[in-house]
């Protein structure tokens, strides 16, 4: 069966009796399922005034990537759990070492297949064998940070915000810096979403500075493939006709109305269909779909997909080989679909974990959890397949028995951000938490890539709270112009206007409780337009 007629286990239309309605309908309609389908942890939408609201930040980077004018793709595919970069990548030019310290889970040398003299892929790769013959694919080696947390949540949020270990960092590398380019986010969203996030719900990586996501999200891929074939992801009509009945359908119909990018994600799915039969696996389903939406060209320049289960501390051998096999044939059997639509050249691949393994396995047959491990990258745009980077000592090890990282992530990250979505090196830095990273040489480059300089607004504006309770609206104008500032409420209601006049340059302070009088407990939304622009943020009363 061909990926276009999916087989995710899911109900499309079958009637079933209002008894097993009933029982399904509690079994997965959980509060958590609730809030996600609301879009609470990305992709939620409402009306402010006349405008349809999207509670996503649009970000500078959102914004560069939106005004190149080129297709260019970046699929980040995220390891999750800790990959174990010894046995997806093999040391043969150690081998020894490598074999000695993992006796029981080590990849045999004849079941090595050669890339070089010096690594190799485990047999059970050899799908992406021809990527790597074609010139299509890269390894950089030894990828990590300094002082490595060995924490999940921890590393997985200095993976997601570029930050250093001794520095927590709320927003994430593709999520930063949204006022400087769309500073009317809350009002104005991009025609199709910037990203799509598959999994990984609470990652920072799309998190703009105000705490919200510009990615559409959903928690696994039957979500966002109901959304895809429907467009829209809770069915209203096959309800129990009872009281229950009356109030999960109303609470669907909600969920359904939040999901502001549905109808387009719904029109690329139904223009495009799969070429290439992928398997029924977790990473499968998940780039299936993305193939499909990006040859019916959704417009949207960033995805993450997620395979999860690599915490391998026992079993590994069973259970790292099944994900390393639907790895490379769901990366083979992407590539060979977007051939199918002349797209491969547009689209670059990544992989990406919290952290690696340790040199040395454990006594349950795994191994704990270490610091470095390779990063993957795929696409005919690295022009020719080879390895980047110092490949890490198995000897020189630190405290731990972890091996020394040599490349660090975000030299990663800001050689993708340059060399290939074309964004300008400064603001590459800034995005980078204004700290420059050396680039690698990925075979990335942006010759020929038509790229409009983007012209920085630096008008800044917050909601400052007071001591006393009162909330200021506070900006500053470079020069004198004419200023409004109004005030809506969580259902897009204006709750009344602050300030309407013309103003001398330097900071201004207006009290939003001066001018409205006490507001409910709640979310609220200003929006500032001045010089003929909009600018808005949401702030929150509290008592």
């Amino acid at each position: 069966m061909k990926a276009s007629n999916h087989k995710f286990n899911i109900n499309r239309g079958t009637k079933l009796s209002d008894g097993e309605d009933h029982n399904r309908s509690h079994q997965t309609w959980s509060r958590r399922s609730f809030l996600q389908a609301l879009g609470l942890t990305g992709g939620a939408s409402m009306m402010l005034g006349d405008f349809n609201v999207f509670a996503a930040s649009k970000t500078k980077l959102g914004a560069a990537i939106s005004q190149l004018e080129n297709d260019r793709i970046l699929v980040l595919i995220r390891l999750k759990g800790g990959n174990d970069g010894l046995n997806t990548i093999v040391p043969l030019y150690d081998y020894d070492t490598y074999a000695n310290n993992r006796s029981t889970i080590k990849i045999e040398e004849n079941e090595v297949l050669n890339l070089t003299d010096d690594f190799g892929l485990p047999d059970y790769m050899n799908s992406i064998e021809p990527l790597w013959e074609e010139g299509q694919m890269k390894v950089v080696h030894g990828v990590g940070y300094p002082d490595q947390n060995l924490s999940h949540f921890r590393s997985a949020d200095i993976w997601a915000s570029a930050s250093d270990e001794n520095v927590t960092e709320s927003s994430g590398w593709l999520g930063r810096h949204f006022e400087d380019i769309y500073p009317d986010f809350i009002v104005n969203p991009p025609e199709a979403p910037p990203a799509i996030q598959i999994g990984s719900i609470g990652n920072l990586i799309f998190d703009g500075t105000e705490g919200t996501g510009y990615s559409f999200s959903v928690a696994n891929p039957e979500q966002l493939y109901q959304v895809a074939q429907n467009g829209w992801l809770h069915d209203v009509e096959n309800l129990p006709d009872c009281y229950y009945g009356e109030q999960v359908g109303f609470l669907r119909a909600i969920a359904n109305t939040t999901f502001l990018y549905a109808n387009v994600i719904n029109e690329a799915y139904a223009s495009a269909a799969n070429a290439v039969d992928y398997d029924d696996t977790e990473l499968g389903n998940q780039l299936s779909l993305v193939a499909r939406l990006i040859k019916g060209g959704l417009g949207t320049k960033v995805y993450m997909v997620t395979l999860n289960g690599f915490d391998t501390h026992a079993n590994q051998i069973e259970l790292h080989q099944a994900l390393m096999t639907d790895l490379a044939n769901s990366v083979k059997n992407f590539y060979d679909d977007l051939t199918d639509g002349s797209l491969e050249q547009e689209v670059l691949t990544m992989t990406f974990s919290e952290f690696g393994r340790r040199v040395e396995q454990n006594a349950s047959d795994g191994t704990d959890h270490g610091s470095s491990a390779p990063v993957l990258l795929f696409g005919p745009a690295l022009n020719g397949s080879g390895f980047v980077g110092d490949h890490p000592s198995l000897s020189d090890l630190d405290d731990s028995g972890n091996m020394q990282f040599s490349t660090d992530f975000r030299q990663v990250y800001a050689s993708v951000l340059e060399n290939w979505l074309c964004i300008e090196p400064d603001t590459v830095d800034e995005l980078l938490l204004d700290v420059f990273y050396e680039r690698l040489s990925l075979g990335l480059d942006c010759i020929g890539v038509s790229v409009e300089n983007i012209v920085m607004d630096n008008f800044k504006h917050q909601a400052r709270y007071l001591t006393n309770g009162e909330i200021n609206i506070v900006y500053t104008l470079a020069r004198p112009m004419s200023v409004n500032i109004k005030i809506y409420n969580l259902m897009g209601q204006t709750v009344g206007t602050i300030l309407n006049e013309r103003q001398l340059s330097g900071e201004h302070s207006v009290s939003v409780k001066q001018n409205l009088g006490r507001l409910s407990v709640g979310q609220y939304f200003y929006r500032i337009i001045a010089n003929d622009k909009a600018y808005s943020k949401n702030f929150i009363v509290a008592s």
